[in-house]
């Protein structure tokens, strides 16, 4: 089993700035794709920013610009810089992990219970 524990989110004016973080810890070989998700009320969850374990980043196109994912490997941890912040950004985010294990057993994703971030106008 994988806990996913994320911290960090809160209320901010719009305009000012959050990080987030999210941490991995149980049993597993490696965490591969370590990525950050958001939900409001009645929509789907949409992914914000994705990272491989060798550094290779994906942004969705409202956060490009404005919000920095990064990890440290050493302690399966993820982070999710967000500066400028508008009202729209106000939503749950969820962190989400994709971790891989030895001997044929595959990998598997697993979620975080989620943060929520409001941003105030």
């Amino acid at each position: 089993q994988v806990q996913v524990v994320e911290s960090g989110g809160g209320l901010v004016q719009s305009g000012g700035s959050l990080r987030l973080s999210c941490a991995a810890s149980g049993r597993f070989y490696s965490i591969s794709i370590m990525g950050w998700y958001r939900q409001t009320l009645g929509n789907q969850r949409g992914q914000v920013a994705s990272i491989t374990r060798e550094g290779n980043i994906e942004y969705g196109d409202s956060v490009t610009g404005r919000f920095v994912i990064s990890r440290y490997n050493a302690k399966n941890t993820v982070y999710l810089q967000m500066n400028s912040l508008k009202s729209e950004d106000t939503a749950v985010y969820f962190c989400k992990v994709r971790a891989v294990y030895v001997g044929g057993f595959g990998n598997r994703e697993y979620w975080g219970q989620g943060t929520q971030v409001t941003v105030s106008s």
